[in-house]
């Protein structure tokens, strides 16, 4: 019962097929929009609750900031405003009036309003209010909220004019702190794609060209997804001095003198989901980290006689209890019981498309034998994919079961990225050859036609033209710099920087 299209055949198309199959979401009557639907948006439920523990576990607090910004304090800041003037929403009428039938804007506002696309601008405006000495740093504060962005090419997850995300905002008395602040936060990101969503990642520092808009420097993580492609999965801003110098964030420093704070920002939004999907997801459908999934095990009742429903019902709460008492991952399991009045297998069919790590089928036959049938996910459609197994026994194992199949998502995900960083091309001819190919999936962590590649870069800002030409981005000049000397493979000059190239998302 494979998807209409497969990953060899048509990526892009079927990864929407995903999408629609596990009833995550659909494109909304507004234009670029999503309706994330109960399975997507448990997904980012998940997400946001273990992310938000792990992000108040550093020390920060969660605030809520206005949708709506002025747009003089986007002019504040020059390089902010240019990075972001063609994606910006704006509005600017209070109301509508009816005129012959038809609405029109009404009441210009004195003020033209930008719809929030990121919240730097107006969180300095409230850091300018609340600092006004050395004690009053650090400031660390999260927000979760949603973003407007008009984008050109939406897809759903990955790039949509909506979106839910996580911003951070810090300020703070010195610049060794800010920076500390924008590793540290670029280490949780790292640690939760890695653990919680079983996707390996890279870290590193994004170009100059890369930036955000008015930052100093620009870390982000990385992930190569399964046609390999990368994927900007979160990013952590060091803003220097530029914002608090726009928005006038003094502070009387210990030596009562008056200087200008440091700050920080950082997040993540619902790309992750579109990241977990190009990750994990195969031709049947859906596959979801347990880590991540909404529900762990799903019971479906195979009731083929009435007389027996009472019975097997019976069954699933008495093993439901018993499980109550067990935990993965330090939480208690969750547990969906399938009570819809469906067919028995369609039922199953949805449960795989949707990724839920276990599927377990439970009949009149099961009952009397003290047992259940258990369908793995990530082996659907292998030997090891479904096995009868004895109540007690899935009851002693399940938490056990659980961590192996997590831990067995990210080998694979982690053997896929390992085995396709290409690190023998060392000239501007291979590396145009290289390219030249067409990205296709990676079979079983398999080396694809195009993939990334690590090598030399000779730091010309002028080679931005040529990496346009090529359809490629430097994706990041990666922490661990080997310090050799080599080739640039965009010009042929000598070169010291190590970067890593690849097509993406």
């Amino acid at each position: 019962m494979a998807l209409k299209t497969t990953r060899k055949e048509n990526y892009p198309q079927w990864y929407q097929c995903v999408v629609s199959a596990a009833d995550m979401a659909e494109n909304s009557v507004s234009p670029g929009c999503m309706v994330m639907k109960a399975w997507g948006y448990g997904l980012w439920e998940r997400l946001q609750r273990v992310l938000d523990e792990k992000i108040k576990e550093t020390g920060h607090e969660n605030y809520y900031f206005p949708m709506f910004i002025p747009l003089s304090f986007f002019q504040k800041e020059a390089d902010h405003v240019e990075g972001f003037a063609k994606e910006m929403a704006v509005v600017t009428h209070s109301r509508l009036v009816n005129e012959d039938g038809k609405l029109k804007p009404s009441s210009p506002l004195e003020e033209p309003l930008i719809v929030r696309p990121t919240s730097e601008t107006i969180i300095a405006d409230s850091f300018a209010k609340w600092v006004k000495s050395y004690r009053d740093l650090p400031i660390l504060l999260n927000q979760w909220a949603n973003v407007v962005r008009w984008e050109m090419r939406p897809r759903l997850f990955l790039r949509t004019r909506e979106f839910l995300w996580q911003e951070g905002h810090t300020v703070h008395a010195t610049m060794k702190e800010a920076e500390d602040e924008t590793i540290t936060m670029l280490n949780v990101y790292k640690e939760f794609a890695e653990k919680t969503l079983a996707m390996p990642v890279l870290t590193g520092r994004k170009p100059e060209h890369e930036k955000f808009p008015g930052a100093i420097d620009t870390y982000c993580i990385e992930a190569m997804m399964q046609d390999g492609k990368a994927l900007q999965a979160g990013t952590s801003h060091f803003l220097g001095q530029n914002f608090a110098k726009s928005a006038d964030i003094k502070f009387v420093n210990a030596n009562n003198e008056l200087e200008y704070a440091y700050t920080t920002s950082w997040g993540v939004s619902t790309r992750f989901i579109g990241g977990v999907i190009m990750s994990h997801a195969d031709d049947e459908g859906m596959v979801v980290p347990p880590r991540l999934a909404p529900y762990q095990i799903i019971f479906v009742p195979l009731i083929k006689k009435e007389e027996d429903r009472e019975k097997i019902m019976d069954y699933i709460t008495k093993l439901q209890n018993e499980l109550k008492s067990k935990t993965a991952f330090d939480e208690k399991i969750r547990i969906k019981v399938d009570t819809r009045d469906k067919n028995s297998v369609d039922k199953v069919w949805e449960w795989i498309r949707k990724g839920a790590p276990m599927v377990c089928e439970i009949g009149a036959r099961d009952v009397d034998s003290d047992g259940l049938m258990v369908k793995e996910r990530i082996f659907i459609g292998q030997p090891e994919g479904k096995k009868i197994m004895k109540k007690d026994e899935f009851i002693a194992q399940i938490g056990e079961r659980l961590e192996y199949l997590q831990q067995e998502m990210f080998k694979r995900a982690q053997k896929r990225l390992q085995d396709n960083i290409r690190t023998d091309i060392t000239t501007p001819e291979e590396f145009a050859a290289y390219f030249a190919n067409s990205n296709e999936w990676i079979e079983d962590g398999k080396q694809g036609k195009v993939a990334f590649v690590r090598g030399k870069w000779c730091g010309d800002p002028a080679t931005e033209e040529i990496l346009k030409s090529m359809k490629i981005t430097i994706r990041c000049l990666p922490f661990d710099q080997s310090g050799t000397t080599g080739k640039c493979l965009l010009t042929g000059k000598d070169a010291t920087i190590d970067v890593i190239y690849a097509r993406s998302y």
